[in-house]
């Protein structure tokens, strides 16, 4: 990088720019208002130079509002407030939240610095950045438009961080959190949404715990999931439902147990942690239809009140029903209100009133209710009905499709009874028989046992490219997600020996993309490396992608332009890298060529965009390296691509493939 371009990267990180979302913005709700999302700290470039490691994660936080960032205002009678660029310097001020000795390692510059967590036992840290939303909302005032505003500032960064945490006030948190969990379509990675009932710098407080938890989480584990942590519990997002409006333990998922517990040591359940399955890349859906309701049966309700709800331009409603989905049976003029709302196209999800439970039509107040085209909702919270409803109806579906989808599990949020032949981890025998001579009893024992047990078969079947065996390891609870004593997964070593089959096997049983082993290398990072191109394309069609520093990903290219390594450079630009990166010297992999003189090499970068004027930091192209060399046949190459490019642009100018 050379001292111009150095001085704008580092306008950039100052620079307190709002910064606008690259999807196009279409509004649903009249009240909303837009928002600027603007850096509170270092700018999210930053997150390019930091190096993916095993012991070092990227974390970004969105700072949405909420109590966890709120001031009490002397002359508001101490009611507490949204306080904007207040939370970044009060949380560089907590040791438990910033390691300012190893954030020089960064900069000298205190607003250039990231925050970066201490370094836990474990030996690993987290480095985070928070952008802040302006204006900052109570949760009471979120609309769709602001998740969709999530969702998009989720997706333009997705491939620069490990993890997501969004700080979000309480009141409507399991709204945004079941909102976000359809929004964000083969999601792969952490979204953490956390909050608190205390300001976060209050003497007493929740929040410290709260966001300290989300950030060790969101950077630590690769749970592809929304969830919310709350008073040491990570909740599945579109489970949760807000139980207490005073007390820490503000939240629970009455129908499911937390994803983990948060004690002594973090125990996460990884056999309940949902996976999206097939090769799908992660994408966000930001049109949710506003057109839907809900209606609570009481007793004596009117057929009006019924009806009012059912005309248009309503297209679901979301009806909580008493006990386990019943209605009243002898108020035919309420069913045929419903039947004629479901005939005419209405999409109606019955769901429970009880806090706990399911929608089973075990009684004939539940089964006419059916007969009436009601949909069986089962043990969906209200947050996550109305929002999957909403979710269904945006799509461009027939409309028995989303009827189809709503009784569907598509992220979790409903229970799906699974056989005991798929979870029955005695049927194993070897497992069984280890039990039995080691005298294991507790399921914390066997537990362990299968924890040790598991992963070395899956990764010497993955090795061995044997399907029907992982297949029989998987049917009896073995998980793809294990990992070996190198924190290695199957499909870390199944792209690494290039068994294309096996990779699609594993990912089409949702086996994570981007998880990384102890050397910091994620299943793409091995395919690259042994140059397995059928496998590159898999994951990258499952949403894989790199995270490699710009500048080391420059000087891999080099390298193997340097060593002649034609295969290595085709993987690594297969894999997403851009042709013309530059070294720490500002050198691309077509300077490298140029110098040692290899045509083969030279012609390949020129064909994928290569650009022979780039100039490194010394001022010197490929073009005049060439010419300095006396290679004359490169040249001729050179100025042949320049005229094509020329004649293919509108103002005859050579643009790389970092120009817009």
């Amino acid at each position: 990088m050379d001292a111009d371009n150095d001085s704008d990267a580092t306008r950039r990180r100052h620079s307190s720019e709002p910064l606008r979302s690259s999807s196009t913005e279409s509004q649903i709700d009249p009240s909303y208002t837009p928002k600027i999302l603007k850096p509170s700290g270092p700018s999210i470039d930053l997150s390019d130079e930091i190096s993916p490691s095993e012991n070092l994660a990227n974390v970004l936080v969105l700072y949405s509002g909420g109590t966890i960032g709120m001031m009490a205002h002397p002359h508001g009678a101490g009611v507490y407030k949204p306080e904007p660029n207040f939370l970044v310097p009060e949380l560089r001020k907590q040791p438990l939240f910033h390691d300012p000795n190893f954030a020089l390692l960064y900069s000298k510059d205190e607003f250039e610095q990231p925050l970066v967590l201490p370094l836990s036992k474990e030996g690993k840290r987290i480095i985070y950045c928070i952008y802040e939303y302006e204006p900052l909302l109570d949760s009471s005032n979120m609309t769709y438009d602001d998740y969709g505003r999530l969702a998009a500032d989720i997706m333009d960064n997705y491939h620069k961080f490990d993890g997501f945490v969004i700080l979000h006030g309480t009141d409507t948190m399991g709204y945004t959190a079941s909102a976000l969990s359809f929004m964000l379509e083969n999601l792969g990675k952490p979204v953490i949404l956390t909050g608190s009932q205390i300001p976060i710098f209050e003497q007493r407080s929740d929040g410290r715990d709260n966001f300290l938890a989300a950030l060790v989480i969101a950077g630590n584990y690769s749970i592809p999931e929304v969830a919310i942590l709350f008073d040491n519990k990570l909740l599945r997002g579109n489970r949760c439902t807000k139980k207490d409006s005073e007390g820490f333990d503000a939240f629970g998922t009455p129908n499911m147990m937390p994803l983990a517990e948060l004690e002594t040591s973090i125990q996460i359940k990884w056999d309940i942690v949902f996976r999206h399955r097939g090769l799908h890349k992660f994408s966000v859906h930001r049109n949710m239809c506003p057109n839907v309701a809900v209606l609570r049966f009481f007793p004596s309700i009117t057929k009006a009140t019924v009806q009012s709800f059912l005309h248009p331009p309503m297209e679901g409603v979301v009806l909580q029903t008493y006990g386990a989905g019943n209605g009243p049976t002898a108020r035919e003029d309420l069913i045929d209100v419903l039947k004629e709302a479901s005939d005419a196209g209405i999409i109606i999800v019955n769901i429970t009133q009880c806090a706990k439970g399911t929608v089973s039509p075990v009684y004939e107040a539940g089964k006419i209710l059916m007969d009436a085209g009601v949909i069986t909702g089962f043990d969906m919270t209200v947050e996550a009905a109305l929002m999957k409803l909403s979710y269904v109806l945006s799509k461009d579906w027939p409309l028995e499709k989303k009827k189809e989808m709503m009784m569907l599990n598509m992220r979790g949020e409903m229970t799906v009874i699974h056989s005991k032949e798929e979870h029955s981890l005695l049927e194993y025998s070897l497992i069984g028989k280890m039990v039995e001579t080691m005298r294991l009893s507790s399921p914390e024992e066997i537990q362990i046992l299968r924890n040790a047990i598991f992963p070395p078969l899956l990764c010497s079947a993955a090795r061995e490219g044997n399907n029907d065996a992982l297949e029989k390891l998987r049917s009896v609870g073995a998980g793809f997600n294990m990992n070996d004593y190198d924190m290695r997964t199957p499909l870390h070593v199944a792209a690494c020996e290039g068994h294309h089959n096996t990779v699609k096997y594993l990912l089409e049983y949702g086996a994570p993309v981007h998880v990384r082993d102890r050397f910091g290398h994620s299943p793409l990072d091995d395919a690259v490396r042994f140059a397995r191109f059928d496998v590159i394309k898999l994951l990258m069609d499952a949403g894989a992608h790199l995270r490699v520093p710009a500048t080391a990903l420059g000087m891999h290219l080099c390298n193997s332009a340097l060593q002649e390594s034609l295969t290595n450079l085709k993987a690594w630009i297969q894999a997403g890298a851009s042709v013309n990166q530059g070294d720490y010297d500002g050198r691309t992999a077509l300077h490298l060529a140029i110098a040692v003189n290899n045509e083969e090499v030279a012609e390949y970068l020129i064909s994928v965009g290569a650009d022979p004027n780039q100039k490194d930091l010394f001022g010197t192209s490929p073009m005049d390296e060439a010419e300095k060399r006396g290679h004359t046949k490169m040249m001729k190459m050179m100025k042949e691509k320049m005229i094509v490019a020329a004649d293919a642009t509108p103002n005859g100018v050579f643009l790389d493939d970092n120009d817009e």
